[in-house]
């Protein structure tokens, strides 16, 4: 563990460090395979991947970075991805986490009920 910790920004060790406080297990930088906007095959490593949940989890560092074409790649392609931006939000972006991992929770549920309807017994 110490030396995925090495290859960590400061703000993804503290993500990490969260997780593991809600015993989280993840696995990071886990590739994954999309396709971009025009269809093109691509593997991406998105920073945290926590299995229990089915979900994702991106760690932003810069304002420079276009992660809101990342954001609809990931949907595009069916992957529920959450984006933090721990560096501008330091005492905020334990609390978004938390509500966007309910969010995805209550539109997966959703999803389902609509899939299955009234064909529980």
């Amino acid at each position: 563990m110490e030396s995925i910790y090495a290859d960590m920004t400061a703000s993804e060790k503290e993500v990490a460090e969260y997780l593991k406080e809600l015993g989280l297990s993840y696995m990071f930088e886990s590739p994954i395979f999309l396709y971009d906007e025009k269809d093109r095959p691509r593997v991406w490593t998105p920073d945290f991947y926590i299995p229990k949940l089915g979900m994702h989890i991106e760690v932003c560092g810069s304002e420079k970075y276009d992660y809101e074409y990342r954001d609809r790649t990931y949907q595009k392609n069916g992957y529920h991805v959450i984006f933090i931006h721990a560096y501008k939000h330091q005492k905020k972006w334990k609390k978004f986490l938390l509500k966007k991992i309910m969010e995805i929770e209550e539109q997966r549920h959703d999803e389902v009920m609509k899939m299955i309807g009234n064909r529980i017994t």
